[in-house]
């Protein structure tokens, strides 16, 4: 039998005897939280260490319920008249411990859910609270400073002069102590839920809103029934549910449960506030028409309810979720989006669909139904490397013409679901994502094509005009040598003449050929391309090249205008004295790094050729990313190569 199994009914036994001996004793409201605080810390903690036995929360529970029954108990005992025997003793032991006793509720709220305090930087705001604590504890135990509050029947067991000075500093201390102790434990518990995610911050929220649930709940009973009664009745739900949320039992999401109850409260104040300006406003000037009063402000609120609903809705909506966009507002911003640059399209539908529905994560998805792989996400940690089906997807097909061209993944808060309307809206976007895709597969055909004519062309100019003018540069050389041997000198210097501007226009052509697709490129690969632009370079290239194998000829083409297009722009423009190449083959695809040592004050601009690098980079899911200040300008891309 583990310790645990023997401590907990052991546990349970005393709470539950120093309680119900307390209720026995007689019923004091002043003193009733502390029963209530007893019995549902202690059970929640100790259900908790029963199906959680690391989860060291559930002690801290424990401890607090177990110190709040033996503070309830003495209470009891010294309130009771007579007094009883012993009640200055036993009395005494229900006051003096508070402070430290507070301090300890307030330190299992900040270590609330795991049982530890956020970081160590709180450990020594943890210490400075204990050391107050125990200071005002001492003075509680040798001076009656808290008897005059608490209406003890019994006197204080102790008679230490220095009572009037004890009075004077408790009466001010405790206060400050006090809201010092609460503002803390806020401040941590803030704290905490602003850094953390998941489950845990789910957790924490289900506890600031039970806390905060009953605040309203004490303060309701303040003003209505000016009793705090309802607001101490109230304390064991905030145990009940920290409990529930330590261990996640059937624990949906708290923001649905957030939403209405901030939509309820504001309706019932609302109303509530109407009813009474209308009856307690008017009621000095119309005398002895309650009645008629009553239907007026009746039906002034049927009139406001519902424009009143609807904007507490929203403020609601706005407080849980934040801003959502509704479709109108989806609509244009994903036309706005559609102005953007080419390689921002895909994540500007995936931004649309988060802001339209509320999402936390929504994926873009392309290829057929059995292997789709995301081309972007928001937000973009959201983006898988993994290929996966239609099937293992709960996804909305995006779908053009009648043709499959990918899916849109919708992830929202556990427990809010994708309403008719946000389902509607998502289908919207994804027929505009379909739209998109297409336009991105045209341009990808169009790359090819434009490619496979360069390549042609290349190839006709160099095995068809080039070789013909080669051989006319040939007999021209025969002509020169003819007219040598007859001894002409004129016709010798003409022809001569004639060969060397043959000579140029076929290296002008051999050029214009190499510009239309380098021949190196489709007979040797990329890296030895590369090498042949960094030794024709104008500045001095330090490059790295390791490729390996031959890529597909849309991917080498791109790569090799990028690092061409690079070159040109540093010999043009920067100044720079060296370029650093790197062109490497990892595991994401072939990454490219183009740097210089100039100027800086590279951008893309519209017409220019960082412009055309981009789309083309677009149309092979990559992204041109450009850093250009003072001390140089760094082109980097990584060309995907599943």
């Amino acid at each position: 039998m583990t310790r645990t199994a023997m401590l907990g009914p052991a546990i349970g036994a005393v709470t539950f005897g120093l309680v119900v001996g307390g209720f026995a004793l007689g019923i004091h409201v002043g003193n009733v939280h502390n029963g209530l605080i007893a019995v549902s810390f202690t059970a929640v903690g100790l259900y908790v260490v029963r199906r959680r036995p690391a989860n060291r929360e559930g002690w801290l529970f424990v401890i607090t319920g177990v110190a709040h029954a033996g503070m309830f108990a003495g209470r009891e005992y010294g309130l009771h008249p007579g007094p009883l025997p012993g009640a200055s003793w036993v009395g005494w032991l229900g006051v003096w411990p508070l402070p430290i006793v507070l301090m300890f509720t307030c330190f299992t709220l900040m270590c609330f859910p795991t049982g530890r305090l956020p970081s160590p930087g709180w450990r020594p705001v943890v210490g400075v609270l204990a050391a107050i604590g125990v200071v005002l504890a001492a003075v509680s135990a040798l001076w009656p400073v808290e008897y005059a509050r608490t209406g003890l029947v019994a006197p204080h067991p102790l008679d230490v002069p220095g009572a009037d000075e004890a009075t004077t500093f408790y009466s001010v201390a405790r206060p400050v102590a006090y809201l010092l102790f609460q503002l803390v434990a806020v401040g941590c518990v803030i704290a905490r839920l602003r850094r953390t995610h998941g489950d845990e911050n789910r957790q924490l929220r289900w506890f600031v809103f039970a806390v905060a649930a009953t605040a309203l709940v004490m303060v309701g009973g303040l003003l209505v029934w000016r009793s705090p009664l309802p607001g101490v009745l109230s304390v064991p739900i905030a145990a009940v549910v920290a409990g529930a949320a330590i261990l996640k039992y059937r624990l949906y999401d708290i923001d649905p449960v957030i939403n209405r109850t901030l939509v309820f409260g504001a309706m019932a104040f609302a109303v509530s506030l109407g009813y009474v300006t209308v009856v307690l406003g008017f009621g000095h000037l119309v005398e002895g028409r309650g009645t008629l009063l009553s239907l007026i402000a009746t039906g002034i609120v049927a009139v406001a309810f519902e424009p009143v609903r609807r904007r507490a809705q929203q403020l609601a909506d706005r407080l849980v979720y934040g801003y959502r966009a509704t479709p109108y507002e989806a609509l244009a911003r994903l036309s706005a989006h559609l102005a953007a640059p080419a390689e921002r399209l895909l994540g500007g539908v995936c931004t649309t669909i988060a802001d339209g529905v509320g999402a936390r994560e929504v994926v873009l998805w392309t290829g057929s139904r059995e292997a789709l792989r995301a081309v972007s996400a928001w937000p973009a940690s959201a983006l898988s490397s993994e290929t996966r089906t239609l099937t293992d997807l709960s996804a909305v097909p995006v779908v053009h013409d009648g043709r499959f061209l990918g899916a849109v993944t919708v992830r929202k808060a556990p427990g809010d679901a994708l309403s008719a309307a946000e389902k509607q809206l998502v289908g919207d976007l994804a027929a505009q994502a379909g739209l998109i895709l297409e336009l991105r597969a045209t341009a990808q055909r169009l790359v090819v094509a434009g490619d496979a004519t360069r390549r042609r062309l290349e190839r006709n100019l160099h095995d068809g005009v080039q070789q013909r003018l080669v051989a006319v540069a040939l007999e021209l050389g025969g002509v020169v040598r003819l007219a040598e041997a007859v001894g002409s000198t004129e016709l010798t210097a003409r022809a001569e003449a004639a060969r060397a501007q043959l000579l140029e226009a076929t290296a002008e052509l051999r050029e214009t050929a190499r510009g239309l697709h380098p021949a190196v490129l489709t007979q040797d690969g990329l890296e030895a391309a590369l090498g042949h632009l960094a030794d024709r370079s104008a500045v001095p290239v330090r490059a790295t090249v390791s490729v390996g194998h031959r890529l597909s000829p849309e991917i080498e083409a791109t790569a090799y205008y990028v690092v061409s297009e690079g070159l040109t722009n540093v010999a043009k423009h920067t100044g720079a004295t060296l370029v650093r190449l790197r062109a490497e083959l990892t595991d994401v695809g072939l990454a490219l790094e183009i740097a210089d040592d100039g100027c800086g004050g590279a951008a893309v601009r519209p017409g220019s050729g960082l412009e055309g690098l981009g789309d083309r980079l677009a149309t092979l899911d990559a992204r041109l990313v450009i850093d250009s200040d003072v001390s140089g300008t760094t082109l980097r891309t990584v060309i995907p190569c599943a």
